[in-house]
């Protein structure tokens, strides 16, 4: 049996034309598929967050994130959705739970996002292997539970901001193994102000936790 998925694209005025190609299509798949446009680069987590927000508002059981350029197989998004089904709360479309599956990234890039993950662990005290995955299914619970609004990361940070507080609430997080194309066009956003964040902003939500009460 088919599962159903309605997509929502957030489009922060990409100069590809992203907008109008999605509201052409928006006349073949009605009601299955939405946009929503902000104007500027407002970051990839306010995105996700806008993105949150709306598909609270209309009362979506299991809500994804995933990157729009294939780097993460539809196909798998039967698969995190079914962990959910089993009893996890929050499903992470993992690169590293079986050794490295990453295609087409250079070995620096493979490296760094490898050892980010690491890094991760070894200060925040978790078990995710793939901190930093932008692949993830969430049941709205673990939305509504998580402050949106006190998210403070944009970049890869937020990926981890995100996984971090969810565990830290008690919820079940469970990694699904996939493999992670990367892009044939496009660009990444990778930076070093992206990087920067990251790293220190690992530290920040480590120690502000320790005077933090989850509940």
């Amino acid at each position: 049996m088919s599962v159903p998925f309605h997509i929502l694209v957030v489009d922060d005025g990409s100069p590809d034309g992203t907008a109008d190609v999605v509201k052409r299509l928006m006349q073949e798949f009605e009601g299955k598929l939405f946009i929503e446009e902000r104007k500027g680069k407002l970051g990839l987590g306010t995105a996700y967050i806008h993105g949150f927000k709306w598909a609270l508002a209309k009362k979506y059981t299991y809500i994804f994130e995933m990157d729009a350029d294939f780097s993460h197989n539809p196909e798998d998004l039967i698969r995190l959705r079914q962990a959910v089904l089993d009893g996890a709360d929050m499903a992470i479309g993992s690169r590293y739970i079986k050794g490295v599956n990453v295609v087409n990234w250079p070995m620096s890039r493979v490296l760094m996002s490898y050892f980010a993950s690491v890094y991760v662990r070894m200060i925040m005290r978790i078990k995710i292997q793939d901190a930093t995955a932008g692949f993830v299914c969430f049941h709205r619970k673990v939305l509504e539970t998580i402050r949106l609004e006190d998210i403070r990361f944009v970049g890869y940070a937020f990926q981890i901001e995100m996984k971090f507080k969810a565990i830290k609430y008690g919820f079940s997080v469970v990694e699904v193994p996939i493999i992670f194309t990367d892009r044939t066009l496009g660009e990444s956003k990778m930076s070093t102000r992206i990087f920067r964040e990251a790293f220190f902003g690992v530290i920040q939500l480590k120690l502000e936790s320790l005077f933090k009460k989850y509940n």
